[in-house]
């Protein structure tokens, strides 16, 4: 079983039950599915930097992406309806807690001048977060990176608003950025 899942049982669960006063378990805020996103804007001229991409993408999350496509024609980005853009995968179970294991203890602590997460919650207590590269991850052969590819994280919880949500991933051990104290607070 996952280290994280594991805690989330033990620890977390009964934690966040208790501070927000949750009458049954099933109002507890969990983690549902974690997406991963990479679009590549250089695929219109390279068709090989999406395979190239979503290779990278399955070896750091551990499961097969899939490539997305174009929806609709934009001839200001010469892109055709069905061109191959990107490639995401969409994690659930101990694959999605494995993961964000490895996110936040290896991965997060190696971005360089790192201050913690920004805020960047949807207003429905799911979080999202993007990464300049896929270099971070140490699955990656350096020697075989053609060029730098970012990519998107998102995290999808059950929780009902930010503070829940935030409290959630918190919990789980993300790095947000404590608020700065106001003018009012330093001068105490």
């Amino acid at each position: 079983m996952a280290r994280l899942l594991e805690r989330y049982r033990q620890e977390i669960g009964p934690e966040l039950e208790k501070r927000f006063g949750y009458r049954n378990r099933l109002q507890i805020p969990r983690l549902s599915k974690i997406v991963v996103n990479m679009g590549v804007g250089q695929a219109t001229q390279n068709k090989a930097m999406v395979e190239n991409a979503a290779r990278d993408l399955t070896r750091i999350t551990g499961q097969k992406a899939v490539i997305t496509r174009a929806r609709r024609s934009v001839s200001g980005f010469r892109l055709r309806e069905g061109m191959p853009i990107g490639c995401m995968v969409t994690l659930r179970g101990p694959r999605m807690y494995e993961f964000m294991d490895r996110l936040i203890s290896v991965v997060l602590p190696r971005i360089r001048d790192f201050r913690g997460l920004r805020d960047h919650f949807d207003g429905h207590g799911n979080y999202s977060l993007g990464l300049t590269e896929q270099t971070l991850f140490p699955e990656i052969d350096l020697d075989k990176v053609d060029h730098l590819q970012g990519m998107n994280i998102t995290f999808v919880t059950t929780a009902r608003t930010d503070e829940e949500g935030k409290a959630l991933l918190a919990a789980f051990g993300m790095p947000f950025r404590r608020p700065r104290p106001s003018a009012n607070e330093q001068s105490n």
